[in-house]
């Protein structure tokens, strides 16, 4: 074993580990804000609890997130020296965008959403939350720009070994940016989603096995029912993971074209597919192939030839000299079906959801009329809403994991697929490796940051699990304000002591 393979290791352990945080912190934010806004907009107490519950799961899962993104940058001055001087001028531009722009964006106005619930009039405290959200997306963009140049580089030169800038227009506006962004943006709302859809089905079941009467508010007037508070929540993450998981579909498709064109090597290990194939099948999982589906996928052609890894790699060898320039293929293509199975599994989820939870259509008897056949039917309000199904809400629980799954295999695919380049046709992995680094010091790093990531994560678990049992703050005693006022609503002091502590997390 050399240190380029746990030079390898570590950079992945750690961005598999940080990036359990990013996507959730994306859309998450963009659900606590719509919360927010609804509450701004109604008035109603309910949207104001549950905003200052999932307030505070972003908060904690944002700090974590930035305490483990700090670690990926001091590896590439450490374990990729090399690497770092040939992207330098590339990569300073959109990073630099990234840090002073967005995160600067992203921090200072979550810092003053934190402080400022019985400081600022309601819609600039508002407006706070939506600029932090606008921030965190913004720095998603100008990541994903930086690495989607990885794959297809453009906007550049090479001098005297190092990529040089040449049009930094053409490096924010990519063809494999343009496509990557939205795909993992949405794929962001997707695992944020899914989230709340297992949160939302963890406190159903405790309902159900609470006697608590503040578990349920009225519905409107004459409906004769009463429905959990928590199918607001669960309605709305339900219908953001469907319409993220037709952007997803959508933006992969569009990247599965792009493989076609900037890295057929990647296409073609995604498949199995060893020599050139006109009219190229596909197989959704092992053993079960559609006839001609990978051509069409990859260039809307049935009958298009699909580049095979052994005809790429006679042509690399030919091109680049002598080297193995196909992927690991085992984990390509297995990462590929997890990342489609386990991703459309949770859109279908939402799609069964919404069903279930759809509005109710007058049924039974009129009022006064007797049950047909004996039997006692209640008449149900037209237009009232339906309760979540208790399988339904354990479903959603145990289908938690799925989502996460779903976007580490996709990353997997990403970066594996791309090897045995760093950059795309230009800078070997081999060669970006630190040359000053020994097999040693590259161990103990690992170890360590193994151990204080596991740590970390046990701190993320308990302080999530702990604060989603305990649920909700109780309803204030004192109504909130009008939704058009402009002050603080009366129960910003118990805001504010909520959500402080979480920056000594």
């Amino acid at each position: 074993m050399e240190a380029l393979d746990l030079a390898r290791w570590q950079f992945g352990v750690t961005t598999v580990y940080h990036f359990l945080f990013v996507p959730l912190t994306i859309g998450l934010g963009v659900f606590v804000a719509g919360l927010q806004t609804a509450w701004h907009r109604t008035g109603k107490e309910q949207y104001l609890r549950l905003t200052k519950f999932f307030g505070k799961i972003f908060l904690i899962n944002f700090a974590m997130g930035v305490v483990t993104g700090i670690v990926q940058e001091f590896q590439f001055g450490m374990n990729w020296s090399e690497y770092s001087v040939f992207v330098g001028d590339v990569f300073g531009a959109p990073l630099a965008l990234e840090a002073l722009l967005a995160f600067f964006l992203e921090s200072t106005f979550l810092g003053l959403w934190i402080f400022g619930w019985d400081k600022l009039p309601k819609r600039v405290h508002l407006a706070t939350i939506w600029a932090a959200v606008i921030g965190s997306n913004l720095s998603a963009y100008f990541i994903l720009a930086a690495n989607a140049w990885m794959k297809h580089p453009v906007g550049y030169e090479v001098v005297d070994g190092k990529a040089r800038m040449t049009d930094l227009w053409a490096v924010l506006t990519n063809s494999t940016a343009l496509a990557q962004v939205p795909h993992v943006v949405a794929g962001s709302f997707v695992i944020a989603g899914g989230f709340v859809l297992a949160v939302c089905g963890y406190q159903v079941l405790k309902e159900r096995r609470s006697a608590d009467p503040d578990r349920t508010v009225p519905m409107r007037r004459g409906a004769g029912l009463a429905v959990s508070m928590w199918r607001t929540p669960m309605r709305a993450a339900l219908v953001m993971t469907a319409i993220a998981g037709m952007v997803v579909a959508g933006s992969g498709d569009l990247s599965g074209k792009l493989l076609h064109e900037q890295q057929p090597m990647k296409l073609a290990a995604a498949e199995g597919l060893e020599r050139d194939t006109a009219g190229a099948a596909f197989s959704p999982v092992p053993g079960v192939e559609v006839p001609m589906l990978l051509s069409f996928l990859a260039t809307n052609d049935p009958n298009a030839v699909v580049r095979g890894m052994e005809d790429l790699q006679e042509e690399y060898t030919q091109r680049f000299g002598p080297g193995d320039y196909r992927p690991n293929l085992p984990v390509v293509y297995l990462s590929f079906r997890v990342m489609i199975v386990f991703g459309m599994t949770t859109v279908g989820l939402s799609v069964l959801g919404l069903w279930l939870t759809r509005r109710r259509r007058a049924t039974g008897p009129s009022d006064g009329q007797p049950a047909p056949r004996g039997r006692t039917l209640r008449r149900r309000a037209a237009g009232a809403p339906r309760e979540v199904p208790a399988w339904f809400a354990r479903l959603c629980l145990l289908a938690l994991p799925l989502p996460f799954i779903a976007m580490i295999a996709g990353w997997l695919l990403s970066e594996i697929g791309r090897q045995p380049w760093t950059v795309q046709g230009e800078l070997l992995t081999a060669a970006s490796v630190s040359p000053g680094v020994s097999l040693t010091e590259v161990a103990v790093s690992l170890a360590v940051f193994t151990l204080l990531y596991g740590l970390l994560a046990v701190a993320e678990a308990v302080l999530i699990v702990r604060h989603v049992k305990a649920g909700p703050e109780p309803a204030p005693s004192v109504p909130p304000a009008s939704p058009t006022g402009t002050g603080g609503t009366g129960d910003g002091d118990r805001t504010a002591v909520m959500l402080q502590p979480t920056l000594m997390y």
